[in-house]
């Protein structure tokens, strides 16, 4: 089942679009530029509406069909790059030290601007499509902020989709599932409070290394033996600063990390173990301690009837063998959650073929992916707005 013809006339159109993205990477929600671009090529197709500012810096164009009036469903794409110095040697690296499109948004960015160029076009459907373009994925919670800013009200959205690009996946396979298929991504931050002095008189100090040596392994337990084993949670310690000098012991030392699970109690656990965990390890030693817990994005959970209507439209271009309807879940956080908590809808992933891994500063986005998002998008709305 071939991707859409025009879909694939527009390749070369829709690269071009992406790689003058990618030479300028912008970050979180500082993505101005991005943004007057998206709003060109939109006002350039003859979009209907096109709101600017939402979520800060988001960008969202109404499209309306000329098969008569209908529901609005919204498909979403993000924006923002990495603050990473690019490796990958292309002609159009970032020209921007320090910042790169490591995740594929500029990618993501330029196929929803084809599929809008199409649907402008064509009009083949009831009601109306808001292509959504938002700012601060990549740990803003500019999915958020567009959700608070009164974007699903304000077009009447009763449906929202989202997509990702997967290195590994063959290009023109998808993949999801229903349920969660994103894990929620908190961070964490223990200040271990001891008693410093010389290394050659431990027995005068309390020694902050050595608690939260006890400490990192301890926190180890809550997936291995407070968790159900079936139970998916991660609990890394990714920081550990403590000590100045060779023959000192220090008075402090500050532990950090994250922990990401795909369930909302299980979240609830791991936050109230890692408080006592540290509060009883610490004490157990004669220090005090200090937890701070935040909870960043929450589990992206797709919606059972949405999904379905998602593995509908990519087997429709792809074939029935080439999308995974129960793909395993990414333990990988994703902010496109906070609109799936306002409204049903689901996230899919789609093949980037054989490149490097996202977040990885030798990945680019594979321009030959492009036809097959534009093409589900396409058949996403005219499926979902049937006549």
């Amino acid at each position: 089942m071939p991707i859409l013809n025009r879909a694939a006339e527009l390749q070369s159109e829709v690269a071009e679009w992406r790689r003058h993205l990618h030479t300028r990477p912008e970050l979180m929600f500082a993505v101005e530029n991005t943004a007057a671009f998206v709003e060109m090529k939109l006002r350039e197709f003859g979009v209907d509406e096109i709101v600017t500012g939402l979520g800060r810096t988001g960008v969202v164009g109404l499209i309306r069909g000329n098969l008569g009036e209908g529901r609005t469903i919204g498909l979403r794409a993000d924006m923002d790059a990495l603050p990473m110095t690019e490796t990958s040697g292309v002609p159009w690296a970032s020209t921007t030290p320090g910042k790169m499109h490591a995740c594929g948004h500029d990618g993501h960015t330029a196929m929803l601007l084809g599929a809008a160029k199409y649907l402008a076009e064509t009009r083949n459907f009831n009601g109306a499509v808001a292509v959504i373009f938002q700012p601060a994925e990549e740990g803003g919670g500019g999915g958020n902020e567009m959700v608070k800013d009164g974007m699903m009200e304000r077009f009447a959205i009763e449906e929202v989709y989202g997509m990702h690009n997967m290195p590994g996946m063959p290009i023109g396979e998808f993949g999801t599932r229903v349920g969660p298929i994103m894990a929620s991504t908190d961070e964490f931050t223990i200040t271990l409070q001891g008693r410093g002095g010389h290394a050659a008189q431990p027995h005068k100090t309390i020694d902050p290394i050595v608690i939260g040596a006890q400490l990192v392994g301890a926190l180890q337990t809550i997936p291995s033996r407070t968790a159900d084993p079936l139970a998916s949670v991660v609990v890394s310690v990714t920081k550990f600063n403590a000590g100045f000098a060779h023959n000192v012991i220090p008075e402090q030392a500050v532990l950090a990390g994250t922990v990401r699970t795909l369930r909302a109690d299980v979240r609830d656990m791991a936050e109230t173990r890692i408080r006592e965990i540290a509060q009883n390890i610490a004490a157990a030693f004669g220090a005090t301690v200090q937890v701070w817990y935040g909870r960043n994005y929450p589990v992206t959970v797709n919606h059972r009837a949405e999904t379905a209507h998602a593995i509908e439209a990519a087997a429709s271009i792809a074939g029935e063998t080439k999308v995974i309807s129960d793909i395993d879940p990414m333990m990988g956080g994703e902010d496109f959650s906070y609109m799936l908590l306002s409204r049903p809808g689901a996230f899919i992933f789609m093949g980037n073929g054989d490149t490097a891994g996202l977040h990885n500063p030798n990945y680019d986005f594979n321009d030959e992916a492009i036809p097959h998002g534009i093409s589900y998008w396409v058949k996403l709305t005219e499926t979902r707005l049937a006549a």
